[in-house]
């Protein structure tokens, strides 16, 4: 019997800390920071009257409004910038965590999205302020729409998009399996009746057995998966709509998780399976004394195979690849930014003081 030690930690010397999930602290702690800090930068200069003092020098409102921004930007970035190097410092210390050239340029272009996101909750704020004349009012906008675009729209959206499509249950996926099983089943003992005291003959017909049976396996399988990601596509399209689901999926593709790097897994492992099936028929094609009947024992090569020609299974991570994958993301949210900082800007200016 295995008993676990009463204390698991016991080799552990390290102090146990608190875990930062970055993607939480960009998506929302980052967006709402960028709401308080800009919620009463116009509408509280125009309460106190200090807008039309400073409206009334030679200063182009653009001038004001880009100095609110930058203001804001800044006074953001820097702590977040300083919490993201110390975070870097202390996880570089590790011997078990490498930061190469592809991770350090990974985590500059995380750092430009989050900063994109950041200036587009700042521009969220700026033409927000500059629609209402009371502080107050302002920031009841700000939260309403930060809870329905951060908070509502990722969640109960994709439910709702979720529920459009219907994939295969795993009780349905079992059932047609265990159905295609039975009727291969049935089929193949019916063709065994006619091999009696034909070796090559079962031989051959187990070969075609199996090779039956994994097509139809791996066809069921692809269905079932096509079906699931056919669904979670229609999801995160519909989501789209809300910022905080467009960082979530681009931190997601060049951190290396996530569904497309899931659909990358899933094509390399295809890819690995079509070049192991390759390199055993390669391999039984060259043996003069095989009978060259993929799929059985009996039929194939029973020379022993150096391991070191096998085919590697190699899962590699391409960065254009993952640009690819993030484009409309990116465009999305770039976008974003330009049509609340172009209506902020057409606020602004018009605004009565």
């Amino acid at each position: 019997m295995y008993y676990p030690p009463a204390f698991p930690n016991v080799f552990n010397i390290r102090p146990d800390t608190v875990k930062v999930d970055w993607g939480f602290v960009i998506g929302y702690v980052l967006s709402l920071i960028a709401i308080l800090f800009t919620f009463d930068s116009i509408s509280s200069e125009r309460e106190r009257g200090t807008l039309r003092l400073m409206l009334a020098n030679s200063v182009p409102r653009h001038t004001v409004l880009i100095g609110k921004f930058l203001g804001a930007l800044v006074s953001i970035s820097i702590p977040f910038t300083l919490a993201i190097f110390m975070n870097l410092l202390v996880i570089s210390m590790s011997r078990d965590i490498d930061l190469g050239a592809d991770v350090s340029i990974r985590l500059c272009i995380i750092f430009i999205i989050a900063i994109l996101y950041l200036c587009l909750f700042i521009a969220l704020g700026l033409l927000v302020s500059s629609s209402v004349q009371n502080s107050v009012a302002s920031l009841v906008i700000l939260l309403l729409t930060w809870c329905v675009f951060v908070v509502f729209i990722p969640s109960t959206l994709a439910s709702i998009a979720s529920g459009f499509s219907n994939p295969m249950t795993y009780d349905e996926f079992f059932k047609r399996r265990n159905q295609n099983i039975k009727n291969l089943e049935e089929e193949y003992v019916a063709l065994l009746q006619q091999t009696r005291g034909l070796a090559d003959k079962k031989i051959q017909i187990d070969s075609e057995y199996v090779a039956k049976g994994t097509e139809q396996e791996e066809r069921l399988s692809q269905e079932h998966l096509n079906q699931q990601i056919a669904q979670i596509q229609l999801a995160r399209s519909v989501t789209r709509i809300s910022p905080v689901t467009l960082i979530q999926h681009l931190l997601e593709v060049f951190v290396g998780t996530g569904f497309e790097r899931h659909q990358q897994f899933l094509e390399n492992v295809q890819r690995y399976a079509r070049e192991y099936r390759e390199f055993v028929t390669d391999m039984d094609r060259a043996d003069p004394d095989s009978r060259h009947i993929i799929g059985v024992r009996e039929g194939m090569s029973q020379k022993l195979v150096n391991p070191d020609s096998i085919p590697a299974f190699e899962d590699t991570i391409s960065l254009s690849r993952d640009f690819n994958a993030a484009a409309i993301d990116l465009l999305l949210l770039v976008l974003f930014f330009l049509v609340l900082s172009s209506a902020a800007y057409l606020v602004f200016v018009s605004v009565e003081v």
